[in-house]
């Protein structure tokens, strides 16, 4: 499994994978983490946590991936390639106002994404999704129109999430992600 520090890839072998996870119970995978800011943030705030950051771009990561935290790691993989190291870890899955690739694969309900999510998680495992309307705009849908196709889509793929809601801007302004304020406004969020 590829692995990033900086601007170094590092290989971790499954000896090494296993000892890094030994003392944790919650694992969390932020997919598609972008620059690993909402990553780096969860895994400083919960130090019994495990956070992953999975990303396909690693020039993003280069920043974040320096944090020197025990209990963080930044992957390099595409959210429909997801590496098999991960199988039947994670408790909590994350995804953050995805683009490109990562929403058309919602949006469509790409079964290597969907199988992908289901492989890598713990039975009872939480998915959280937050949807951006300018990049499901730039796909061709609305904010309610993509909001429902990929509701049904998880549905499909057998999550059991609820309804979702639009948060507001208070609520985004106050999103962990070190006071970071270019969230969009429009954003649904589904458990």
């Amino acid at each position: 499994m590829e692995t990033i520090r900086g601007r170094r890839s590092l290989e971790i072998d499954w000896i090494g994978w296993k000892k890094r996870l030994k003392n944790y119970d919650h694992i969390l995978l932020d997919l598609g983490t972008g620059d690993g800011r909402y990553a780096r943030t969860l895994a400083a705030k919960h130090p019994g946590w495990f956070v992953i950051g999975v990303d396909a771009c690693r020039e993003n990561l280069c920043e974040h991936s320096q944090a020197k935290l025990r209990n963080l790691l930044f992957v390099i993989a595409s959210a429909q390639d997801l590496p098999c190291e991960l199988e039947g870890l994670v408790s909590q899955v994350t995804i953050n106002f995805p683009w490109s690739s990562l929403l058309e694969s919602l949006l469509s309900g790409d079964p290597k994404l969907v199988c992908g999510l289901k492989s890598v998680s713990r039975a009872r495992a939480g998915l959280e999704l937050r949807l951006n309307g300018g990049a499901l705009a730039e796909a061709g849908k609305t904010l309610e129109a993509g909001t429902d196709r990929i509701y049904y889509n998880l549905l499909r793929a057998g999550w059991q999430i609820e309804h979702p809601v639009v948060l507001d801007s208070g609520t985004l302004k106050r999103y962990p992600a070190h006071g970071q304020s270019v969230w969009p406004l429009d954003a649904i969020r589904a458990q």
